[in-house]
């Protein structure tokens, strides 16, 4: 049978699988809600923007919460509340209803985003070859899984309220059925006081990397499926989001190897020159095909970005694990939902096409950001 560490292993697997179908479950039917509620662009911008002040407001809470349990308890309350909090976005609320279950669905993000990292180091210390990248393809993994149910879900007409009950129902089977085998007792004794303030310049530059990856990443999650739709003018907008996520998901299941063989900074400035030219190639024809083409290039390019970052982010001494993931995850969770009403904004003043330049944008401080990184490991040995 399975050893302990592989238990452990499967059982976080599962948790980030399930956090990447809750995630393109409300990603893929953003078009949805938009239609519902009669929202514009600028609209849909404002209601995104509460996800990013959301996560600001959570701060606190997810640094006590790390410093004073094991992770795998935040983690399995978070994923309870993820769950019922995106099942309460398929009730027909009014703005204001919808506004309450986005700022309980972005704090349980972020708590369980700080939390499956977390664990994800401490698995990571009981094997030899590198195992991180493969639980960030579990979760593209679940992103396709999740997108693949939404596209079923549209092609027969199911309401929004069913769909997002079966996605609830399985997430809590799923969560309650795996939280026996999460890893145990990997509360830090050291460097656990979370204080706000400024953090070193080597914390700040993987942050500002997690920042502006998770900018591309969840702009493109919430837009791509409105791109495909308005700019486009295809019916079924899923297309876009699937393909996205397959690339995703090879790169991150490939990428343990790739940084064996090429090394993290060669992979950093090729994960820019796709995002970049991905996004280039989907504004300047915006057609099926080469919309297609250029996000696959964008999911190509972004997908490495996590993993080698929270590895990264693993080596520093001033803080324990836990710590430096709730630090990195601020940056991360903060990027994930301020690019989206972001690109609402630009687009309700400029257009969509124009708006999505901004994922260029992101993706070209990879290369400056990466050479700062790996300047300073050199200098500290």
């Amino acid at each position: 049978m399975f050893s302990t560490p592989q238990k452990e292993r499967i059982a976080l697997s599962a948790y980030f699988l399930l956090s990447g179908i809750c995630f393109s479950t409300w990603a893929s039917r953003i078009p949805t809600l938009k239609t519902i509620y009669n929202l514009t662009e600028e609209d849909l911008g404002n209601l995104l923007m509460i996800m990013p002040a959301s996560a600001i407001i959570g701060i606190p809470l997810s640094g006590w919460l790390v410093a004073k349990f094991d992770s795998r308890i935040p983690l399995l309350i978070a994923s309870a509340a993820f769950l019922l909090s995106l099942f309460s976005l398929s009730w027909r609320f009014s703005i204001f209803g919808i506004c309450i279950s986005l700022v309980l669905f972005s704090i349980a993000m972020r708590i369980i985003n700080i939390a499956i990292n977390t664990q994800s180091i401490a698995v990571q210390q009981k094997f030899e070859k590198k195992i991180i990248g493969s639980f960030h393809g579990v979760w593209s993994i679940g992103g396709i899984l999740g997108v693949l149910f939404s596209t079923i879900m549209l092609n027969y007409d199911i309401s929004i309220f069913w769909h997002f009950l079966f996605v609830t129902v399985f997430g809590l089977l799923l969560t309650v059925s795996m939280f026996p085998m999460l890893i145990r007792n990997d509360k830090s004794t050291v460097g656990t006081k979370f204080k706000l303030g400024k953090p070193s310049k080597y914390i700040t530059l993987l942050g500002l990397m997690v920042f502006f990856a998770a900018i591309c990443e969840g702009g493109m999650y919430d837009w791509n499926g409105v791109y495909l739709k308005e700019i486009v003018k295809q019916e079924v907008f899923t297309y876009g989001y699937l393909l996205l996520m397959i690339c995703m998901t090879i790169s991150r299941l490939t990428i343990d190897r790739l940084m064996e063989h090429f090394g993290m900074q060669k992979l950093y400035i090729a994960g820019s020159i796709l995002i970049i030219s991905g996004i280039l190639l989907a504004t300047v024809f915006p057609y099926l095909y080469p919309v297609l083409i250029g996000f696959g290039m964008v999911g190509f390019g972004v997908s490495g970005l996590y993993p080698m970052t929270f590895i990264l982010a693993g080596k520093s001494k001033k803080y324990s694990v836990a710590i430096v993931m709730s630090i990195i995850g601020t940056y991360s969770t903060v990027g994930m939902f301020l690019g989206p009403p972001i690109i609402g904004y630009l687009a309700h003043g400029f257009g969509l096409q124009k708006a999505f330049i901004v994922f260029a944008l992101a993706g070209l401080t990879f290369i400056p950001l990466s050479k700062m990184v790996f300047d300073h490991l050199k200098k500290v040995g």
